[in-house]
């Protein structure tokens, strides 16, 4: 066995055509490195726009280039990888993660500020768009327990941005805290080059890629796209704003802070708890249900009376927000048997997903230019989340093949 080998044990394939322990704890590591950069953000914002001088739109732009980007980079992705190989693809995508966490040391105004974060979302994008069909090709058997761990370890990332945020910034400044996250994301890019299992090269996966733009003439592929989006943009106002609305209902920074870290692990918890209670029936409704209730509860919450309890609301929309991440995800990749046909669906979905999500913090903080409060911003999210109820109707198991005739 090589020195190579000796630190990354086993990491071909499998006779079930499953990669190794190793292989999934590269998949938990890439997901822990994906939201850092963007909850870190939060928890110091009032004291990021005083210094450098940000209104409320030019704030949310923190939040939304990196979901616009991650909608329009889904896209491309998969033809990215198959262009420069996935392992590359891959490196280069943490390698900006890297350099976009970094300049933030530096940042003197808040154009150089969204700059790295457009830089930063830019490697967050191109990983998220790979990662469901890398998941689906390395283990093909564990699925639902493969993306509930990456997509617990992605919200437990969050966890861990907000709750350094304010203590890193007691230490060393606002900067310090958002800049940090270079550090992680460069031991990640050294693990995966050394580490990534050498499968099949993403081109040579079925006797004919199906691409993304596939999907835009799919009707089953926009009503999952729009599922995802619009009932995952909770996550991302509550990522731009929570802190903000809080420290308005005379709350601390570290205690603001500190409820974006609830949030999270109760996300976390979630996303990897309901695939694994929803693993044994292949319809997955009734979990997706029950995720997008709690989550109306838990704006519901912040709207009525926010202050009565604000950890149980944060800890019912977190609960509902990760295990519907994961599931919606799951649900996506039911709908093609085939690895890189699910994984370019799953990127469409995303794509799509995404760019509607990005609209979310935009939208409440030209509420908030204009006058209007948070509340109205929650109770927008209590509308959106029971139309998404509506549409949970169509994901029946039974009309997975027959909605995707023709791709």
């Amino acid at each position: 066995m090589t020195d190579r080998g000796s630190v990354c044990v086993a990491t071909g394939m499998s006779r079930t055509g499953e990669v190794s322990l190793a292989a999934l704890a590269l998949l938990v590591l890439l997901g822990l490195n994906l939201r850092p950069f963007l909850t870190s953000v939060g928890p110091v914002l009032d004291l990021v726009r005083a210094d450098i001088g940000l209104n409320f739109r030019a704030a949310a732009m923190l939040t939304t280039l990196p979901f616009v980007l991650m909608g329009l980079i889904a896209f491309i992705g998969i033809g990215v990888a198959r262009r420069f190989g996935e392992r590359q693809a891959l490196a280069g995508a943490l390698l900006l993660l890297m350099l976009g966490c970094a300049s933030r040391a530096m940042v003197k105004d808040g154009a150089q500020l969204i700059a790295g974060a457009g830089i930063a979302g830019t490697g967050v994008a191109l990983i998220q768009a790979l990662i469901p069909g890398v998941a689906k090709r390395w283990f093909p058997e564990r699925i639902a327990m493969v993306m509930g761990l990456y997509s617990a370890a992605l919200v437990g990332g969050g966890a861990l941005g907000s709750l350094a945020s304010m203590w890193l910034h007691s230490y060393g400044g606002w900067r310090l805290g958002l800049s940090i996250w270079a550090l992680p994301a460069l031991a990640v890019l050294l693990l995966w080059l050394v580490c990534a299992p050498r499968t099949s090269p993403i081109a040579t996966c079925g006797p004919a890629p199906v691409l993304t733009g596939s999907f835009f003439k799919n009707r089953r592929a926009w009503q999952l796209a729009a599922y995802f989006g619009f009932t995952n943009s909770g996550y991302s106002s509550l990522v731009a704003w929570l802190p903000s609305f809080y420290q308005q209902q005379n709350m601390g920074l570290q205690a603001s802070g500190n409820l974006l870290a609830w949030l999270a692990m109760f996300q976390a918890t979630a996303a990897f708890a309901m695939p694994m209670l929803a693993r044994r029936s292949a319809d997955r409704r009734g979990a997706l249900w029950l995720t997008i209730a709690l989550q109306a509860a838990g704006f519901a919450g912040f709207a009525l009376a926010p202050n009565a309890a604000p950890w149980l609301w944060v800890a019912l929309a977190g609960f509902g927000l990760g295990g519907f991440f994961s599931l919606s995800l799951i649900v996506s990749l039911d709908h093609l048997s085939g690895a890189q046909a699910a994984g370019a669906l799953a990127a469409f979905v995303q794509g799509i997903g995404f760019l509607l999500a990005s609209s979310a913090p935009w939208l409440i903080g030209w509420l908030r230019d204009s006058g209007a409060s948070f509340i109205t911003g929650w109770w927008l999210h209590v509308g959106v989340l029971a139309a998404m109820a509506v549409l949970t109707v169509k994901f029946a198991p039974a009309t997975y093949r027959r909605s995707m005739q023709g791709v």
